[in-house]
């Protein structure tokens, strides 16, 4: 402990991170790091300009964006540096740090370990439902990573190859990641546990050199095998990759493997020599990321290598908080774009330690996991979705399990993947007794759109029901639909003003027309966010839903999130969900979803009666709310989010297919029970 807090102190010293309130001009500092690829030393250039506050990095980010990023830049090791910060010549497919040319793994570990902080931790894996808890240093994952990529070399992968990983939540998961970074080569990482047909989809389209996978995957209470889900897939694709990496896991069944497909992973990494970073043109593509369901052409977000770096760098600090050397907690999952950006790259790029969590909020084996994993390994602060705290709040209301622990260095607490409403906000804001801050981004924009932007010293307590401001670079406005700009309060379409900043996608891999139709058609000139909003007499950003769960109510348009947020105002209420159903009067009603509170003894009619009233004393009748039903759970994605597209094709009537992110497709027929008893009888049919 003591090395670690020497190196921290160290580390510290020898970063000019900016702090708020900070009133100068820093001076240029420059370092000179050895180039692994080349062997020759090259000079990085490295100048922070301090900004007192955040509405002034605000006005520069939107007034002279070249000038923001390309100081943001500096941070960043460059083997070559760009020619241009900002091309926007063919907008909206706008192109940054033009020339320039880096590796992102370099930035994640090499340059940390040739400036001597190579011993400090990069990831403390934590894994509850294998009792397992590892420590791993930059030293020890830039060896593991640098055999990786030579062993994925030695197979034929290069710069440019797909290499799609279908992996747990185990270290090997990102060293593969960092690995493919290394070589220039493009990963695909897909949600360990989908089903082989959707996985079969994604290989089709990206098309992999390689596949990494592992034996298994553990959850509480069973074992996922991947090998025949991995077989199935590739037998139901036209493409097939040249080679699987099958990494056998450790104390668990091992997989059979096929000797003219499949190698074992820990055979081909010893057997192969370190491979040096290979530079590669910022705009060239880091990762692939699918989106959605396969429903039509599959939707992979490209993310580009330098833009991606410059602002998860930026990020830790500018938006979180987080300085170099402390410890970061993500609670996702590295299939989401959370686990890209916040378990994986930004962490590291930052100098960070980041904790890789394999176990669910509750269950593995109580609700008061998390807490036990901020007080064993010294968490800074943690980044996690509204989904998980109302699981928590739902098994321990009172907080009694969070009690247990200490939790004194942990500092913030921030959410996002979906609207959180304020009750389970302000529970959390009372029980932790900190900050529990709210913000929003999305898978395209790789980073958060609006937060409190804590290095820049905002509000580290903005009102509840608001994600905050936008975050510098993110030029948000609220439309109508002729394009008009709502006024303060009212709801609208969330849009951001073209260019959008570095970190954004670059395009959809395979389908530069859907790229164009989806994001940029209905209102020229903006990003459409297609997320329901307003923006409050503050400048904070509220995000209450998808546009498509906007509920049209006889001509009066709410929110499913505002009707949510009213319904969870009961106190027996542990988590809502609204949707809209056909009415042949109003056009659409809503109905309601109420899953109650561990250990409720009022009785169920009684619970949605008083929740219908909240809904009227809250919002009124122009709401029509007068259907409410309780359920055990809610359908939910893995990453949290509540399918109301899904409840509402079903008590609709209407066909619809189960989202391959289901995390149990087994609630849709308890659904189907509950909603035949109340009359929707014409039932929608799940394609699983």
């Amino acid at each position: 402990m003591a090395k670690q807090v020497k190196l921290f102190q160290s580390l510290l010293k020898h970063s000019a991170r900016l702090q708020p309130n900070l009133k100068c001009k820093c001076t240029k500092n420059v370092i000179h790091s050895r180039s692994l690829h080349s062997g020759s030393i090259y000079e990085q250039k490295t100048s922070w300009s301090a900004v007192s506050t955040y509405d002034e990095a605000f006005r520069r980010s939107v007034e002279t964006p070249n000038e923001f990023w390309g100081e943001a830049a500096e941070n960043i090791s460059w083997f070559k540096k760009w020619d241009r910060v900002l091309d926007d010549s063919n907008s909206p497919h706008t192109r940054w740090f033009v020339g320039g040319e880096m590796n992102t793994c370099y930035n994640c570990l090499d340059r940390h370990v040739e400036k001597g902080f190579g011993d400090m931790n990069a990831i403390i894996y934590d894994s509850p439902v294998t009792n397992t808890v590892q420590r791993i240093t930059y030293t020890q994952l830039l060896r593991e990573v640098a055999k990786l990529a030579g062993a994925l070399s030695n197979l034929g992968v290069k710069k440019g190859d797909r290499v799609l990983i279908y992996m747990p939540m185990i270290p090997q998961a990102m060293a593969t990641m960092l690995a493919c970074a290394r070589l220039g080569a493009v990963h695909s990482l897909v949600f360990g546990g989908f089903a082989a047909k959707e996985l079969s989809t994604r290989i089709n389209h990206a098309a992999p050199k390689v596949i990494v996978s592992a034996s298994c995957g553990v959850e509480p209470n069973r074992i996922v095998d991947y090998k025949p889900i991995l077989e199935s897939a590739i037998a139901q694709s036209e493409h097939k990759p040249d080679k699987c990496i099958i990494y056998q896991r450790h104390g668990l069944e091992k997989a059979i493997l096929d000797p003219q497909m499949d190698v074992n992973y820990h055979d081909v990494v010893s057997a192969a020599k370190p491979h040096d970073c290979v530079p590669v043109l910022a705009t060239d593509p880091l990762y692939l990321l699918y989106t959605s369901g396969t429903t039509g052409t599959p939707k992979a977000i490209i993310r580009p290598n330098g833009g991606h770096a410059v602002v998860l760098y930026w990020s830790m600090f500018n938006s979180y908080g987080i300085k170099p050397g402390e410890v970061w907690f993500s609670g996702s999952d590295l299939g989401w774009v959370v686990g890209h950006s916040y378990i994986c790259y930004a962490p590291l790029l930052h100098g960070n330690t980041t904790v890789l969590f394999e176990g669910k909020p509750v269950g593995t084996p109580d609700p008061g996991t998390y807490w036990r994993v901020i007080h064993d390994h010294g968490v800074a602060a943690m980044f996690t979705a509204p989904t998980a705290l109302r699981a928590i709040r739902r098994e321990d209301p009172k907080g009694a399990y969070m009690k247990k622990y200490f939790l004194g260095h942990f500092r913030e607490l921030y959410l996002a993947g979906e609207h959180c409403d304020h009750e389970t906000l302000e529970w959390a804001r009372d029980t932790l007794q900190k900050p529990v801050i709210d913000h929003w981004w999305q898978t395209e924009t790789g980073s958060a759109i609006t937060c409190s932007n804590m290095g820049l010293g905002n509000n580290p307590y903005p009102p509840a029901g608001v994600a905050g401001k936008p975050v510098p670079g993110w030029n948000i406005k609220v439309l109508r639909q002729d394009m008009t700009e709502c006024d303060v309060d009212e709801l609208g379409i969330i849009v951001a003003k073209l260019p959008l900043p570095p970190c954004a996608m670059s395009g959809l891999y395979k389908n530069d027309e859907k790229f164009l139709s989806a994001y940029f058609k209905t209102f020229p000139g903006y990003y459409d966010s297609t997320d329901a909003g307003f923006i409050d007499k503050e400048g904070n950003i509220a995000v209450m839903s998808r546009v498509d769960d906007v509920i049209n109510v006889a001509g009066h348009r709410l929110s499913s999130g505002a009707l949510e947020e009213a319904m969870l105002e009961h106190p027996d209420l542990a988590e809502a969900a609204v949707v809209g159903v056909p009415d042949t009067l109003k056009g659409h009603v809503p109905l309601g979803l109420c899953v109650v509170k561990s250990g409720t003894k009022k009785h169920s009619t009684d619970i949605v009666k008083e929740v219908v009233q909240c809904v009227r004393d809250h919002i009124g009748p122009v709401a029509a709310f007068k259907q409410a039903v309780i359920v055990p759970r809610l359908p939910k994605t893995r990453s949290g989010k509540v399918a109301r597209n899904t409840i509402a094709s079903m008590a609709s009537g209407k066909s619809f297919k189960v989202p391959a992110s289901i995390e149990d497709p087994g609630v849709y027929p308890q659904l189907a029970a509950i909603f035949k008893q109340m009359g929707y009888v014409d039932l929608g049919e799940p394609e699983m």
